[in-house]
């Protein structure tokens, strides 16, 4: 099967979920999918997910989420394959070295915006029920996708629709599988957990009106001053989270987990080059993936209301607000996080005796998902990846944040994998985002592999 024409097709299509005006390209792109899934074979739904509230109080048409089934045998497992067309905004002006909605080959890479997130691993596995069929072999297992077009901004409408579905689309899924990560390294690496993330406001307001700092400066507590002074509090310069009870709540590093780790294939010095810095956090490999991946950490990534643009303006902002991070792993509450926070920000407020207000606002709580890599889907990934590359993969877990495996964990009960096939080098999110020919390719097989490992796992 020639593999890069339907990939072309797919990346010429601006599928981009944050940008409200091209919401007809993302209905397309679902329409596309769906017309796929049924020239393969499956028995296709389009499902309504409701509409989008926009910023003016008008609201837009959600895309519809593409299930498919194929097969129904009560003999076999089903899985049921997860994944997402939408991508991140992309254009040539900034920073692309070709056009980001035109699929380029260079030097085996297939560059283009959503190549590795996520459309060549939704079509490698539509791919994997293709070559089954064009083959006449049955399917090993029964196999089911759901495919959204919200993934990059929140996955709207899906919690819902899975909910509503629990004991229908997913009553006979034995099992779910997401291929929306990447590898560690060169090798091959099944992905058994992920971070969460607690995103907050914490805004500071004072005059009525901006002022003007030859005038008024010395004069007033400037909310900037009180800002930049509570988020200092934070995080220390070595990266000690310095909120009383977070870092007390992180589970234990089991010596099995540390062994794991450091069987790991990591470059340290590759990691730095790539990241462009001299220094990191930690020195030694094991210390660095545990806090890539296994602690929480929190990130500071912007001010609201502060002066930003080039030049120079001598004011000082009546409102700022700061938005910052704390990712969460097992066995951190999101709940408990923020009234952590919220207590400790106005504590060191207080001491500031200030005549501003402060206001701390959670708006973003998702847990943290985790697996058994002893678990039989597990054992069935790395005999996939042993008959495909001949190498034991890697067992990793991810410092990002991917809610649905919670919400597929939590509202059905289904057992997870991540199984990735993209390239760690892919630049996902980023300009000139690919994936190389290689991993589309065996990435494909691997799934067709995995399914027949699947296929081994008993029925009790």
């Amino acid at each position: 099967l020639l593999l890069t024409p339907t990939l072309r097709q797919w990346i010429a299509v601006e599928s981009d979920s944050s940008d409200v005006t091209k919401r007809s390209d993302l209905h397309r792109m679902m329409d596309m999918t769906a017309e796929k899934l049924r020239l393969v074979g499956g028995s296709v739904e389009m499902v309504d997910v409701g509409t989008q509230a926009l910023p003016n109080g008008s609201s837009i048409a959600l895309p519809k989420v593409v299930t498919a089934r194929f097969g129904e045998d009560p003999s076999k497992r089903t899985v049921c394959v997860y994944g997402h067309v939408d991508v991140q905004p992309a254009k040539k002006e900034d920073g692309w070295a070709t056009d980001p909605y035109e699929l380029t080959d260079i030097d085996g890479n297939l560059y283009g915006r959503g190549a590795s997130d996520n459309k060549a691993p939704v079509l490698a596995w539509i791919h994997t029920v293709e070559v089954y069929k064009a083959l006449n072999i049955d399917l090993p297992v029964n196999v089911k996708f759901i495919i959204e077009g919200m993934e990059e901004t929140g996955s709207n409408g899906l919690d819902d629709m899975i909910v509503a579905q629990k004991d229908s689309f997913f009553s006979d899924v034995d099992y779910i599988i997401i291929s929306d990560c990447v590898w560690l390294s060169r090798r091959p690496a099944l992905t058994y957990g992920t971070r969460g993330n607690c995103y907050f406001f914490a805004k500071v307001e004072g005059p009525k009106k901006d002022l003007h700092s030859g005038v008024y400066g010395g004069t007033v507590m400037e909310p900037m001053t009180d800002l930049i002074g509570i988020l200092d509090k934070l995080i220390s310069p070595s990266g000690k989270i310095l909120i009383p009870g977070v870092r007390e709540a992180v589970a234990h590093l089991s010596d099995e987990e540390w062994k794991m780790y450091q069987d790991i294939e990591f470059d340290l010095e590759s990691y730095k080059s790539e990241i462009g810095l001299s220094q990191l956090m930690y020195s030694n490999k094991v210390d660095l993936l545990a806090h890539r991946w296994r602690h929480p950490t929190v990130s500071i990534h912007g001010i609201e209301g502060a002066f930003s643009s080039p030049g120079t303006k001598t004011v000082i902002p009546a409102k700022v607000i700061a938005k910052f991070s704390i990712r969460q792993v097992p066995n951190m509450d999101p709940a408990v996080v923020e009234k952590q926070v919220t207590d400790y920000l106005h504590s060191v407020f207080a001491k500031r005796k200030s005549p501003n207000k402060l206001n701390v606002t959670m708006v973003i709580g998702a847990k943290p998902w985790l697996a058994d890599p002893k678990h039989p889907l597990y054992e069935a990934g790395k005999a996939a990846v042993k008959r495909v590359f001949a190498v034991e993969p890697d067992l990793i877990r991810e410092g990002g944040t991917i809610p649905i495996a919670r919400t597929f964990q939590d509202v059905t009960g289904k057992s997870i994998i991540m199984l990735p096939i993209g390239g760690f080098d892919d630049g996902l999110h980023s300009q000139n985002e690919k994936i190389s020919r290689y991993n589309y390719m065996e990435g494909t097989k691997l799934f067709i592999a995995y399914l027949h490992e699947v296929s081994q796992i008993k029925k009790y």
